[in-house]
């Protein structure tokens, strides 16, 4: 069933790394009601676990380092008095200080991936993948957390779903949490945007090299066995979410 929000919206969309979030907040970004923010816990969750991620001290130095004052940020003004409020967040960013409660009036979405695929694309890009960086375990526990507490039943959306049909997609997922879909999320201009993290420079190559979500193909990865070891442990947790996942059938 569609939500009714009440305005602004503020659209938490939950992911783990080497998903489309990026393209995801860029289509949501080109709308002219919708202000986009990029990761606004990554700060925090750097400084408090001490990872060594590229660009780390650009990053803490770009964001305030507390949660308390981001969650703040969060539920304050809407840039521009603008009426829908997009959050790309990474779920493993959220350790457990931060309380969930900030959320409970947000549309929670969960963008959920193949952890195969994850995991052979973010090895290409860091070399200590474990679960708990995987975002798979903080987004179970969130969808939980959101399903029980929230004042609006959470969203699955699967990325390839997105690439095969995004017009489609997109338009199902705008109705169901409760907005117009707008044209616009299909395209954009090729470059940065100013909502994108310093860290954009390291992460963002291919989005900013896009004009819009990439033509689907299906891959095909090889794993380490640690590798492989891994993705059978988060495979339960994707294939709960993934039954949970918005399908074009039901549009």
């Amino acid at each position: 069933m569609p939500v009714t929000p009440i305005s602004p919206i503020r659209l938490s969309m939950w992911s783990g790394p080497r998903n489309i979030s990026t393209a995801l907040m860029r289509s949501f970004g080109n709308r002219n009601d919708c202000q986009a923010i990029d990761e606004p816990f990554y700060a925090y969750y750097l400084n408090e676990t001490g990872l060594a991620h590229p660009m780390r001290e650009e990053v803490i130095q770009s964001q305030p380092n507390d949660w308390e004052t981001v969650a703040e940020a969060l539920n304050g003004p809407v840039e521009g008095n603008k009426s829908l409020l997009y959050i790309k967040h990474m779920a493993q960013h959220m350790l457990p200080p931060i309380n969930k409660d900030c959320f409970l009036e947000h549309v929670n979405c969960f963008l959920i991936r193949d952890p195969r695929l994850v995991i052979a694309s973010f090895a290409q890009k860091w070399d200590q993948i474990e679960a708990s960086t995987t975002g798979f375990p903080q987004q179970m526990e969130l969808f939980e957390y959101f399903s029980e507490h929230g004042k609006y039943s959470p969203v699955v959306i699967e990325g390839e779903d997105i690439l095969k049909a995004p017009e489609t997609m997109l338009s199902h997922l705008c109705t169901t949490i409760g907005i117009d879909f707008d044209p616009s999320m299909l395209a954009w201009e090729k470059g940065p945007r100013k909502e994108d993290g310093v860290w954009g420079s390291h992460w963002y190559s291919a989005v900013e090299n896009s004009t819009g979500f990439q033509t689907y193909e299906k891959k095909s990865v090889i794993l380490t066995r640690e590798q492989e070891q891994l993705a059978g442990e988060l495979q339960p947790i994707y294939e709960l979410l993934r039954k949970k996942k918005l399908v074009p059938s039901s549009t």
